[in-house]
């Protein structure tokens, strides 16, 4: 019984891993495919100006009138040792606005600067009370909003049915999630630790982090504390 329960107990975390490592590779997937279009992706100031890149594949839009949502997603910060090794996150609450019945989608959220990232280092924080956000701009042509664009903490994009778009995420929290770290790493590991660099990407995250730096570029700013 005791070698059954191990046995079972040993299939299950591989198994959730598995789906994690999932999760990294549809990230770097999404980014990719956002980038290869420019015309209709994130302008290359903002993608180079970006601290923090955080990906949530097929969030879940629920609801007959004002709707909800809640998703799983990995981030990866700039440091001076490169691009960190992945955390997981996950977006819950708010709405998208006006929808009837239930959607997925694709959500990236930009951390543009250090009040941004503090608040991705903070346990749960609520978008519009603790840390502000603003749809990105999107294109070549978004050259006017850009500007306004770097001087925000974070900024939010959505993509669905092929469209991809700004989008507001104010009454959205997010928030670490511990559970998901914890089975992808096999111990406990502090999240601000992984994000400055302290620790080493582990096996299964490469996709992602090669999609980031592709698409980001190579880190360049000083190791954070």
């Amino acid at each position: 019984m005791l070698l059954c329960t191990a046995v079972y107990g040993f299939s299950k975390d591989e198994g959730d891993r598995a789906k994690l490592q999932e999760r990294l590779e549809k990230s770097g997937t999404i980014l990719n495919q956002i980038t290869s279009a420019p015309d209709k992706g994130i302008p290359q100031d903002i993608l180079a100006h970006a601290e923090c890149v955080g990906v949530i594949p097929t969030m879940m839009k629920a609801g007959f009138g004002l709707g909800g949502e809640y998703g799983q997603g990995v981030v990866t910060c700039r440091t001076g040792r490169g691009w960190s090794a992945p955390a997981f996150y996950r977006l819950g609450g708010g709405t998208f606005g006006l929808q009837i019945g239930g959607e997925a989608v694709d959500v990236v959220m930009l951390f543009m600067n250090d009040r941004g990232v503090e608040s991705l280092m903070a346990h749960k924080v609520k978008i519009g009370a603790d840390a502000s956000a603003s749809a990105g701009p999107v294109g070549r042509t978004a050259a006017a909003d850009t500007n306004i664009a770097l001087h925000s903490e974070i900024l939010t994009y959505s993509r669905s049915r092929g469209i991809f778009a700004g989008v507001s995420l104010k009454g959205s929290w997010f928030e670490q999630n511990g559970g998901d770290t914890r089975t992808f790493y096999g111990r406990e590991i502090n999240f601000r630790n992984i994000l400055n660099g302290s620790v080493r990407p582990p096996a299964g995250s490469e996709a992602f982090l090669s999609a980031v730096r592709k698409d980001f570029g190579e880190a360049k700013i000083a190791a954070r504390k």
